[in-house]
């Protein structure tokens, strides 16, 4: 057989083996720590709500805190977090 016969099978037999790599389950949540049940509400600067998504299964609700105290992971299932949700909601179409 010539040489380029012999590539050209060898090339096939590889390419009809060879599979793509399994996607791994990788999460990219952002609150990977424990979740705060309450936060002072006069510290809340502002509050940010990330739907469950294909990256992170859960549900996030992350406040950022005044004068750069950082940011908390706030426990969605809370009853802090889910009055002070209502409250905001209430505030925001009353103005």
């Amino acid at each position: 057989m010539k040489p380029a016969a012999v590539f050209l099978a060898v090339a096939c037999l590889f390419f009809a083996y060879v599979q793509g790599q399994p996607r791994t389950n990788v999460r990219r949540c952002l609150c990977l720590g424990p979740l705060v049940n309450a936060v002072r509400t006069q510290r809340i600067d502002k509050i940010e709500f990330y739907p469950a998504s294909a990256t992170c299964q859960n549900v996030e609700i992350i406040a950022t805190l005044k004068n750069g105290a950082g940011q908390k992971c706030l426990n969605p299932e809370s009853e802090f977090t889910q009055k002070y949700i209502i409250r905001s909601i209430k505030k925001r179409n009353a103005v």
